[in-house]
């Protein structure tokens, strides 16, 4: 593991941890909204300098900014909202197709709402989650889960990993995608321990365990998720914004991926 990669770490665990737990609502909100800008800025460059597409920007900056606004409706329209979200977009899209007589084409429109819907929407949940009973502790089942996964996978992927998973991701092995699932799932468990001894709760250790696996290989296919657009883009990374990490989306694409699955998952606990 890079020097870089794990300085980056040291760095950013704790500006997160610090963030999740202490920050009010308002600040978890537009923490989010600016991730997503972020994240959806680099898969729209991505786009741009491969000529594949020319993605909406400004469409899913606008979706972006929502993120910073969920909470100030009623708790009863969150999921309203989100629902709400795609075919407003889609309806803009359209109209931006119109009014340039169809100088912005259709895989324009197309390539921008699959990533609102692959970024916007996904990672709206994220703050959902924290805003929820016990968020404060919830979350973090997501968080673990992804980055969990992703850091057992590289050291048992280094240290024992000998087939390779899929050309889409060329330094992943089958041993460390199982390696990183049950590195995942220990880790789960670990803080699940926490929890019931020291918070007073009393979470079921079977169930936990169940969606920790479940979140742990979601994780992954989120991390193919966004290595395939890399490879159809044909770019190596999304950005240098991170060091020994790459861009922001290198960093949260499982995050991103999980975040409505953690939700729904996680309402059973």
């Amino acid at each position: 593991m890079s020097i870089k990669r794990v300085i980056s770490g040291l760095i950013g665990f704790p500006i997160v941890a610090l963030v999740l737990i202490f920050g009010n609502q308002i600040i978890i909100d537009v923490a989010f909204a600016v991730i997503a800008a972020m994240s959806f800025h680099e898969y729209s460059h991505a786009f741009k300098v491969s000529n594949k597409a020319n993605p909406l920007t400004w469409l899913g900056y606008l979706a972006c900014v929502t993120i910073a606004f969920i909470h100030a409706f009623p708790k009863e329209y969150l999921i309203l909202i989100i629902g709400a979200t795609a075919p407003i977009a889609i309806l803009l899209s359209f109209a931006q197709i119109l009014i340039t007589k169809m100088k912005t084409t259709i895989m324009d429109a197309a390539v921008t709402l699959f990533g609102i819907c692959y970024i916007v929407i996904f990672l709206m949940f994220m703050p959902i989650i924290r805003s929820n009973e016990n968020g404060v502790f919830l979350i973090w089942y997501a968080i673990f889960a992804s980055w969990g996964t992703d850091i057992f996978a590289y050291v048992f992927g280094k240290l024992i990993g000998k087939h390779k998973f899929s050309k889409i991701s060329p330094n992943k092995t089958i041993e460390g995608c199982i390696g990183g699932t049950i590195g995942a799932v220990a880790l789960i468990l670990i803080y699940t321990i926490v929890l019931n001894n020291v918070c007073g709760m009393n979470i079921n250790y079977l169930l936990i365990g169940a969606i920790g696996l479940i979140l742990s290989i979601l994780s992954q296919m989120g991390d193919f998720a966004a290595s395939s657009i890399k490879r159809f883009t044909g770019i190596k990374d999304y950005s240098n914004l991170i060091p020994g990490h790459g861009g922001m989306l290198d960093r949260i694409d499982s995050i991103i991926f999980i975040a409505p699955f953690a939700y729904f998952l996680l309402v059973l606990i």
